[in-house]
């Protein structure tokens, strides 16, 4: 343990550094002060090519001043720097691959001595001696296996790239659930597999980088995640670079998109969640927008056109925006997500945002309005011939109801409005209740009466414009009933 810290950084940053160091700190005398007056004077780093890295220390001493080097890292490396024979090797490395087969990340430590003057130039000429293995346990934080499924559901293929151990790392991808948990690559193999394989280990930061781009090459939107200084280049490449707040580096932060605060990779499946609730809501906002602005166009139009009395005043515009605006604006944005909407597949990002079928939805449902209103306002003008503030009324005021229908119709494309009333939103209740408040008021309190240009209403006049808006949004119920009877 002693040449593992002394192989380690002073004050470290990687989390496994800081759990050897902590160990030590519980277990070996006056670690904090450990070798203080020894000073560093070499540092070999990780390389792509070999998986461990030494300090050189000037260690003083009675008899003088020698060299201590401590090495640590991937035991094939360290078996590799001590020289091994292969059947001391291969004996090494069952001992690797039964610790691995628990889940511990396996680390190999090695220590040399040499006298000052005798420093062999390259790292791999030193005589290292092997110390022994340490093993980290690094436990699975609960949700996320269930974070994995829930991916899984979404259409969202979930790739684990890792420095461990295969071993290690096929045990971890069995915890979290991760498929298919039976196939492992090392970093030399990832041009071959990269299209069906899940678990590539071993992996050094340009392999990160090429499988980042390989996986974009494929036609995949690439989410990584990260938190140390070789995953920034990966992190960068990737579609969505996703660092880690609490134990990430400030190079993987400044190189990542997003940065997670909690460290949490259910947080991220919990933001796609969120994100597909938000993408649902802004296209039923947009289809309700296309469906209410349409029977206003046209009754503000069709009037000037025939040359019949006008049906829309700027006080009646000004009326239907004070309910347009908190329904774009509060109520859909408050709606919650779909049953499903972790069960479909990825958007293609290719197609727009708004596409075709959600005007043809949009469009439709405002031509039925504008039908029904529009024979409201023609058979009370000029077949019954209730007078032109009476039409004004009643065509006003099953536009209005009309107008709730299709927030409500709106609220859920895959549930009925009646299934959906029973899903709570604070601010829908609001919105509808205060339109009708608002509507009664101005049909019931002369003054207004006046202001907006309406006559008097009687009940089975009421009672038949909530009839006509209600049939006017009907056939986009019915609509939906039938997708959801051809999608189960």
């Amino acid at each position: 343990m002693e040449f593992a810290i002394l192989a380690s950084e002073k004050g470290p940053f990687d989390p496994m550094e800081k759990a050897l160091t902590e160990f030590g700190h519980e277990h070996l005398i006056n670690t904090e002060h450990l070798h203080d007056d020894w000073a560093l004077v070499e540092e070999y780093a990780l390389s792509r090519e070999f998986l461990a890295l030494s300090h050189v220390w000037m260690s003083s001493h009675a008899d003088g001043a020698f060299y201590v080097v401590a090495a640590k890292g991937a035991p094939e490396a360290i078996a590799d720097l001590c020289h091994l024979d292969e059947a001391k090797t291969c004996g090494l490395m069952d001992e690797v691959s039964r610790m691995a087969a628990d889940g511990l990340r396996v680390l190999g430590v090695a220590k040399a001595e040499y006298g000052v003057g005798d420093l062999p130039e390259r790292q791999h000429d030193f005589e290292f001696e092997l110390l022994g293995l340490v093993g980290l346990a690094d436990p699975i934080r609960p949700a996320v296996p269930d974070a994995i499924g829930e991916c899984y559901q979404a259409g969202i293929r979930v790739v684990m790239i890792t420095g461990d151990y295969p071993g290690t790392a096929q045990h971890i991808a069995r915890e979290i659930g991760l498929r298919p948990s039976d196939v492992v690559i090392t970093g030399s193999e990832l041009r071959e597999m990269v299209k069906t394989c899940c678990i590539f280990a071993r992996m050094v930061p340009e392999q990160k980088l090429r499988l980042v781009e390989a996986l974009k090459v494929n036609g995949e939107v690439v989410a990584m995640t990260g938190d140390g200084v070789n995953d920034a280049p990966a992190l960068k490449a990737a579609n969505i670079g996703i660092a880690m707040g609490g134990r990430g580096t400030d190079v993987a932060r400044e190189a990542a998109s997003l940065v997670l605060l909690d460290d949490d990779f259910s947080s991220i499946v919990r933001a796609v969640r969120q994100g597909r609730r938000i993408y649902d809501n802004l296209r039923k906002a947009t289809a309700y927008i296309f469906a209410i602005h349409i029977p206003i166009a046209g009754l503000s139009l069709l009037p000037a056109l025939f040359g019949w009395p006008l049906v829309l005043l700027p006080v009646h515009v000004a009326f239907l925006e004070l309910i347009i605006d908190p329904a774009c604006s509060v109520v859909f944005e408050m709606e919650q997500e779909e049953a499903d909407v972790m069960r479909r597949p990825p958007r293609d990002p290719a197609k727009p945002l708004f596409g075709a079928e959600l005007m043809r939805i949009g469009i439709a449902q405002g031509l039925s309005v504008m039908a029904f209103v529009t024979a409201v306002y023609i058979i009370s003008l000029f077949l019954l011939d209730r007078g032109e503030m009476e039409a004004r009324s009643l065509t006003f005021t099953t536009l209005v109801l009309a107008n709730l229908g299709l927030i409500l119709a709106n609220r859920s494309w895959e549930s009925t409005t009646m299934a959906g009333w029973r899903r709570p939103n604070p601010a829908l209740k609001w919105v509808v209740g205060g339109a009708i408040v608002f509507l009664a008021t101005v049909l019931s309190v002369p003054a207004l009466r006046t202001l907006f240009h309406f006559t008097v209403l009687h009940p089975v006049d009421i009672a038949i414009c909530f009839a006509t808006g209600t049939l006017s949004i009907v056939w986009f119920e019915v609509f939906k009933a039938l997708r959801m009877d051809v999608v189960s």
